[in-house]
């Protein structure tokens, strides 16, 4: 494999990345071309601010070919074009043989969760102080309890456990809160999410940890549970508000996730109408806001 590179202004990544693909690259990335340097701007965005810009001002276009010659000619090909003016091919380069399964493996560690309760990918021990584990490797669907907001709903799980009770995880991802709910005794469990692989993966991951759920698309979701779990992002929370807390049980739980901080006040308006939101948690910038159905 050879690594083609290229500096170009922001105007010309679009086109850019679409000529590399037309000349049959492998694959195409766009990286800031001033990382680490005090020029770095970044992009991503967050709910309810404006969406960010789609490139940097000097960014990094990397394209995989299969061979030297096919990234030659790729390169000798759009330095012709009108539309590569302003743009400088860096280099061209093999690509280090690598194992990239182990790689990708040695990234994701065992996750506590408390001091008896972790996440474990397969390809690792089961650590000798956990007690209660979910064997989980990263995939498709988000949720591998490496990211604060999970960790803070399987924490409550953990130190609320739904013994006996109906629990719904809606927006479900790889299942996760889903499968430590009923590690933790819910006698019964609905995963629901808009897409269809979160679905499968749920599937496929309860399957692996020897529990029973019932996962499916949101219409699955039906009556009122003991606990709902949502970890999703504020603005979907906001806009859900009325249907989640339908799904709340009188005396039950609701358990919200993906919200910042600063957005704890506007959730709790969102939700004063059926429930009052509460603080239950916070790490790294995020909250866990739990209520209670009257």
């Amino acid at each position: 494999m050879y690594e083609l590179r290229l500096i170009c202004p922001e105007e010309r990544v679009e086109q850019i990345s679409d000529a590399l693909e037309a000349l049959e690259a492998l694959s195409v990335s766009v990286e800031d071309a001033d990382a680490d340097t005090d020029a770095e701007r970044a992009l991503f965005g967050e709910p309810g601010l404006p969406p960010p810009a789609q490139s940097w001002s000097r960014s990094r276009v990397v394209a995989l070919f299969g061979s030297e010659a096919d990234a030659h000619q790729a390169a000798r090909l759009l330095t012709l074009q009108d539309f590569c003016a302003g743009c400088q091919v860096l280099q061209i380069e093999p690509v280090a043989e690598q194992d990239w399964v182990r790689l990708t493996q040695s990234q994701f560690e065992p996750v506590p969760i408390t001091e008896r309760f972790w996440i474990v990918p397969t390809w690792h021990e089961v650590p000798s102080a956990a007690t209660e584990v979910i064997r989980l490797d990263p995939g498709l669907a988000f949720g591998t309890g490496t990211h604060p907001t999970t960790r803070m709903c399987l924490r409550w799980i953990a130190a609320h456990p739904p013994r006996g009770q109906r629990v719904l995880d809606y927006g479900c991802g790889s299942g996760i809160l889903a499968i430590g709910a009923a590690l933790h005794g819910a006698a019964s469990v609905d995963a629901v999410d808009i897409d269809e692989a979160a679905v499968q993966s749920t599937r496929d991951n309860a399957a692996a940890n020897g529990v029973q759920l019932v996962a499916g698309l949101p219409d699955q979701a039906h009556g009122v549970y003991d606990t709902v779990l949502a970890n999703i992002l504020a603005t979907p929370l906001k806009v859900l508000a009325p249907l989640l807390c339908g799904h709340v049980a009188a005396g039950g739980a609701l358990v919200l996730a993906g919200v910042l901080e600063r957005q704890t006040a506007e959730l709790q308006a969102a939700y004063q109408p059926w429930l009052a939101l509460e603080v239950a948690d916070a790490e790294d910038g995020w909250v866990l806001l739990v209520g209670r159905r009257p």
